[in-house]
């Protein structure tokens, strides 16, 4: 669980923190990941956030391109996105460092580098 005496950029828990890098998907991660310097687990959910909705929102673009299957595949993806974008705020405000398939393991790497 996270040990909300951490300091963060914003000067609220680190959980609150976490939260808030998923709160606009991507660009709430680019935003923390920026922003916070000395937080690892901030900074992990910063990233996190970054590349998972990062892909999946370059994707949901990407595959419009394909008539009608498109539209319907974008469709899947946001409601997908969706589900992801409360599922990972509610863990990060539970303090859990939650790892995503692929991604969690990516974020790890580029972080201890």
């Amino acid at each position: 669980m996270a040990d909300e005496n951490k300091n963060t950029v914003l000067g609220v828990t680190e959980n609150l923190e976490g939260l808030l890098c998923y709160a606009l998907g991507w660009v709430t991660g680019l935003f923390f990941l920026l922003m916070e310097k000395n937080n690892s687990y901030v900074r992990f959910h910063a990233l996190q956030a970054l590349v998972a909705f990062g892909i999946l929102h370059a994707a949901s673009f990407a595959i419009l391109v394909l008539p009608i299957l498109g539209i319907f595949l974008s469709f899947v993806i946001g409601a997908v996105s969706f589900v992801l974008w409360i599922v990972m705020m509610v863990k990060a405000y539970k303090g859990e460092r939650y790892k995503l398939p692929v991604i969690g393991d990516f974020v790890e790497k580029q972080l201890s580098k």
